[in-house]
This record gives C-alpha cells, sequence and structure tokens, in this order.
C-alpha cells in the first residue's frame, strides 16, 4: 500500500478515535493512569484533541511526514494507558482481558503503520525513461 494511502487510512482511524473521546469520555476517563497531574477528564479531551489534530495532519500532503512521526510517538505515549486497562480489567470477562491483553502488542503494528504513512512516495517515471 501507498504511503500516502497509507496516511489517509490512518487518518481515518485517528479522527475516529478523537471524536470518541468526545463521544463517551467516561470510558477513556477511567485508563487515564491515577499518577498525571490534572484531572482524568482534562487528559481525555487533550487525547482527543491531539487525535484529531493528527487526523488532519496526516490527511494533508504539506504535514504528513511531520504528523506521522508524531503520531508514532503519540501511540507510544498512551501504552501506559493500555498497561492501566489491562491492569484493571484483569479480573474481568474472559473476553474483556483479551481485549485489554490484545491492546498491549497492537502498539508495535500501529506505531509501525504511522512510520510508513510519513515515508515520501516514490515517484516513477515511465519504463526507459531515463530523463
Amino acid at each position: 500500500m501507498s504511503p500516502a494511502r497509507s496516511a489517509l487510512l490512518l487518518a481515518g482511524l485517528m479522527a475516529s478515535a478523537g471524536l470518541a473521546h468526545f463521544a463517551a469520555p467516561r470510558q477513556f476517563d477511567s485508563l487515564v493512569p491515577r499518577s498525571l497531574p490534572g484531572s482524568p477528564r482534562a487528559w481525555t479531551t487533550a487525547s482527543g484533541v491531539a487525535e484529531l489534530a493528527l487526523a488532519a495532519g496526516l490527511a494533508l500532503p504539506a504535514t504528513r511526514r511531520a504528523s506521522a512521526h508524531a503520531t508514532a510517538l503519540f501511540f507510544a505515549g498512551v501504552f501506559p494507558a493500555n498497561v492501566k486497562m489491562a491492569y484493571d480489567w484483569r479480573h474481568r470477562s474472559t473476553t474483556a482481558r483479551a481485549v485489554a491483553y490484545a491492546r498491549l502488542p497492537l502498539q508495535v503494528p500501529l506505531i509501525l503503520w504511522a512510520r510508513h504513512a510519513g515515508t515520501p512516495e516514490v515517484r516513477r517515471g515511465p519504463v526507459g525513461d531515463h530523463g
């Protein structure tokens, strides 16, 4: 898949996730590690805004590369919330635990996806075109 197409798909994922922070904030509030200063809702709002900004940056060719790198860093930065979710859900149903535990290794392909989305497009001329 081309990096541009990959970036647009990732932008869609980020926009959806960002909007979800505003549509159902309580579920995200519970994921905020207690060690962070301020209210969980402030972190939920800030992360939703960040995801929407990253989505916009990924969608625009002029900001795509920088936004892709920022998105990879964002995915790494939210990993503690996924660890907290896995810990908090350790006594829930098997299905809920499976969802929480599956999120942990999912960060790696998301980071790799973001890195791919920031790869410059290779422009190819017609076969036999030597300039």
